[in-house]
Parts: C-alpha cells; sequence; structure tokens
C-alpha cells in the first residue's frame, strides 16, 4: 500500500512538474511574440531620417496620423522620453533573439540618425532637427535622461555588450560609437556650472553654443539641477572605469554640491485640500532628510518652484494646480548617489 502510494505521489509531482514546466513555455513563446510584433511595429513607424517620435504604445498601436505628420514635415524625432534609443535597444534584443536582418538594418538606420544628431562640442538636443528656429529643444538636453540615455547606448555599442554584440555592426560604426560616447563624456564635463570659481552641478538644459543654463519649458527655469537630471549624470560618470582626473573632479564637486544643499526638517505632504482634490505642500519635519528640490536658482542656490505663467516661487503651494501635482519637483535621488560615491572615492581616490 505504502509503494503504491509512493508511486502515485511520484506520478502527481512528474505531472505537476511537466504542466509548470509547459506553463513556463507558453509564458515565455507569448513574450517572445509580444516582443516580435513590437519590433515589427517600431521597425515600421521608424522616420525616414532614421529616429523615432516620442510617447508611442508599440504594444497596443502608435498613433499612425501623427507620425506619418511627422515623416512629412521632417521633424518629431527625439531622444525626450526614451525615444529612439529606447527603440534601439528593443530592436536589438529582438535581433538578438530572432536574427531578423530587418531589425538589424532599421537599429543600423536609428545610430546614424543619432551620430548625425550629436554636436560638434558632443551635446545631443532633444530634437533632430529642431522644431523649430530657437526652440528650446535645440538645447543640449539632459532632461528625464534624454542625453544621458543615449551616451550610455553609445558606450555599450562601442564596448560589445549584449545585446548590440549579436549586430555585427561595422568596425567603422562601433568605432563611431565610441568617439560619440567621448565626446559626449567631453560634453558633460563643459557643460558643469562654474560660480565664481566653484565647479558646481548642471541645468537641465544648456545652450547648444555657449553651454550655459538655458530655459526649457516655461516652468524650466535656467537653474541648478538637484533632484533628477544632475543625479543622473553623476551616476553615469561614476559608472566610468579608470576615470580621468578630469572625471574625478567633476564627481567630487557635484556631489559636494549635492551634500550641501539637502532640504533638511521638511518634508512633503500629500492631502485633500479644500476642493477635494489630492494635493501636496511641504511640511516642517523635525530630523527629516532625504530631499532635494528639482530647481535652485543660479543666484543664491536656494530652492524653486514654477508654474506655467514662469514665475518663480519659494513655496510649492503658490504655482498653480495643475503644475503642482504633474511634475516632479522633489525627490530623493540624490541620496543614493551620495551612498554610492562613498564606494566609489575608495576606489578612485586611494
Amino acid at each position: 500500500m505504502k509503494n503504491k502510494c509512493a508511486i502515485t505521489e511520484r506520478r502527481y509531482y512528474a505531472s505537476f512538474v511537466m504542466a509548470l514546466f509547459l506553463l513556463c513555455a507558453i509564458q515565455v513563446n507569448a513574450q517572445n511574440s509580444q516582443l516580435i510584433s513590437i519590433a515589427d511595429s517600431i521597425v515600421k513607424y521608424q522616420l525616414d531620417n532614421g529616429g523615432w517620435v516620442k510617447n508611442q504604445n508599440w504594444e497596443n498601436g502608435p498613433d499612425a496620423l501623427y507620425i506619418s505628420g511627422c515623416n512629412q514635415a521632417g521633424i518629431g524625432a527625439c531622444i525626450d522620453n526614451k525615444a529612439t534609443w529606447g527603440e534601439m535597444l528593443h530592436l536589438a534584443t529582438a535581433f538578438s533573439m530572432q536574427g531578423n536582418e530587418k531589425y538589424r538594418q532599421s537599429f543600423i538606420k536609428g545610430l546614424k540618425y543619432l551620430l548625425s544628431a550629436q554636436y560638434a562640442n558632443g551635446g545631443w538636443p532633444q530634437y533632430f532637427p529642431a522644431r523649430e528656429k530657437g526652440h528650446y529643444s535645440s538645447h543640449i538636453t539632459f532632461n528625464d535622461g534624454a542625453m544621458t540615455g543615449v551616451i550610455r547606448l553609445m558606450r555599450d555599442i562601442s564596448l560589445l555588450r549584449n545585446p548590440y554584440s549579436s549586430l555585427n555592426l561595422s568596425d567603422t560604426l562601433v568605432a563611431s560609437a565610441k568617439q560619440a560616447y567621448e565626446k559626449g563624456i567631453e560634453c558633460i564635463l563643459n557643460c558643469q556650472i562654474v560660480i565664481n570659481g566653484k565647479t558646481t552641478v548642471w541645468c537641465q538644459q544648456h545652450d547648444s553654443i555657449n553651454l550655459l543654463p538655458a530655459q526649457g519649458r516655461a516652468y524650466e527655469l535656467p537653474s541648478f539641477s538637484g533632484h533628477g537630471e544632475t543625479a543622473d549624470i553623476l551616476n553615469l560618470l561614476m559608472d566610468i572605469d579608470n576615470p580621468t582626473k578630469q572625471v574625478i573632479r567633476s564627481v567630487e564637486a557635484g556631489v559636494s554640491w549635492l551634500i550641501d544643499h539637502e532640504m533638511k526638517d521638511v518634508a512633503p505632504e500629500h492631502f485633500i485640500n479644500n476642493e477635494g482634490q489630492s494635493d501636496i505642500r511641504l511640511v516642517r519635519s523635525e530630523g527629516a532628510k532625504g530631499l532635494w528640490a528639482r530647481y535652485y536658482d543660479l543666484e543664491n542656490a536656494e530652492p524653486f518652484f514654477c508654474g506655467r505663467d514662469g514665475i518663480l516661487q519659494r513655496h510649492i503651494r503658490d504655482i498653480d494646480y495643475e503644475r503642482r501635482m504633474g511634475y516632479s519637483w522633489l525627490g530623493n535621488s540624490p541620496a543614493k548617489v551620495i551612498e554610492r560615491y562613498e564606494e566609489w572615492r575608495l576606489s578612485n581616490l586611494f
């Protein structure tokens, strides 16, 4: 009887394992199918100049009419919100799994677009070509990881990291990616804001000619960046193996500035306002730390906020509700950078 029970248990277990294996296989096949379907859509809607428009839902269907209009106008390809470099990562991944040559060719077309979009000083604009003369989209753009995303792509291509190693890119393209990466890092170092001889941090956007802090949208005033862009840039610089003295000095200066400009004894509080809406405010909180503003003014390096009217405000409550709730004004991204820096400095300063 015991033997029969043992045999039955083993059969049940074997059946369970087989069912689990089949379920996993089905899930993997579904995921692969979805990845390929998205890659096909990305190839189909690539602009003639090699780039892609932003904010497209490749899984459920892109805005074909908008993309067509951008193609006809020759304007719309950009690097904002992971546009272009995000699609290229997907194509490389799909090619590494299936080997469809159209994914490889589309990737190469995208790479050539990014190489042509880079300024001689190493920066990348948000849009290329620019949306219109004098538009903020022509600025060197660190906002939301735009340029740093492209630089990381160029770095990984030049180092033949996966999934890019599967593409078998020509030596010329790999060398071009390496040069673009190095120029991009050089541009970052040259954009770092210096005030009265002291090196500080970065702005979200920098002028494409003189590299000075520049304005983006109406509420994105020239400023020091705390939470967000500066943290992202410092992480990129700390990724560099065997950093030069210039890179080391840049990281030290940036981290030092962040340490000095942490907002202490205040904390964001979510509440329901008099109109019954979810809202946010800053409140005193003794001992609170680990908070930085997105923007600090260039004159006094004090936190500020701004609505669509373009007027600088010292309190988040004083800007319009839509911008107050619709933008990342405060955050703790520098805290992780500072923590990482402690380990980084041991490897690079001693």
